[in-house]
């Protein structure tokens, strides 16, 4: 793949503004609106799906016993809660290349 350059937040405002004919900070409006109601359907159910795309999943980590790298020592992980993405199927068959059988 060649180095592309990534989209950023105001290439990604204006390309929706253009494409729906709207003003970009009503594009931008719409993002940070799908933000707040992504945390706050994540708070609620634990889960927020954008179809097509990805699922976000709150999952809780419990705590462990993990080793220092640098000693060898054994060292307490505490428990953490962190946010999972899982691209849905159809996306990672459009991209990622087929496995031969």
């Amino acid at each position: 793949m060649d180095e592309a350059r990534r989209m950023g937040k105001s290439e990604l405002f204006s390309h929706f503004a253009e494409r729906f004919d709207v003003k970009r900070t009503q594009s931008r409006e719409f993002f940070d609106e799908l933000a707040i109601l992504c945390e706050k359907e994540l708070k609620r159910t634990g889960e927020f799906v954008i179809p097509g795309m990805v699922k976000l999943v709150v999952q809780h980590r419990k705590a462990r016993t993990g080793r220092n790298p640098a000693t060898g020592q054994p060292i307490e992980i505490a428990p953490k809660t962190v946010v999972k993405a899982r691209i849905v199927k159809q996306l990672k068959d459009a991209i990622l290349p087929k496995k031969p059988k």
